[in-house]
């Protein structure tokens, strides 16, 4: 055989040439692969760009809003409180009036009853008793209602 009949060092040699050609044959297809790889990445590289700009400028926009969102907020709590403390007058005057009320209807039960004749003893069990005016019974009702009977 002619292998057998090669020198000792050429035969080592000749195995490292085969190993490397074994491994260049299986490295360029990897190479092609990478090199097709890149060559993509290249093309996107552009519309990376792109998409990283928009990105910036969509984050810039959600900042202004959350900005503005705090803006419109704060004003919303300060006309808030503004509009409590209006009720919270409103509310003090309401009481009042309706602790002077509630004295003038007191006032006006009382002048009603005085009013009234006195009902003779022989009557006072047959007889029904005399209704209240219209206004003087809704009267009643409202502060009824108002003091939560």
């Amino acid at each position: 055989m002619i292998l057998f009949d090669l020198p000792p060092g050429q035969l080592a040699q000749l195995a490292i040439e085969a190993l490397l050609l074994i491994g260049i044959a299986l490295g360029v297809p990897a190479a092609i692969r990478l090199e097709r790889a890149l060559a993509a990445l290249k093309r996107d590289r552009g519309q990376l760009l792109d998409g990283a700009k928009g990105f910036a400028e969509a984050t810039r926009e959600a900042e202004a809003a959350i900005a503005r969102l705090r803006g419109a907020a704060d004003g919303s709590g300060r006309q808030l409180g503004e509009q409590l403390r209006a009720g919270g007058a409103l509310r003090d005057d309401l009481r009042l009036l309706i602790e002077r009320a509630e004295r003038l209807a007191d006032r006006l039960d009382d002048g009603v009853k005085a009013s009234r004749p006195a009902a003779e003893p022989a009557l006072a069990g047959a007889a029904a008793p005399v209704p209240r005016a219209k206004a003087e019974a809704q009267l009643m009702q409202a502060l009824r209602r108002t003091r939560g009977e």
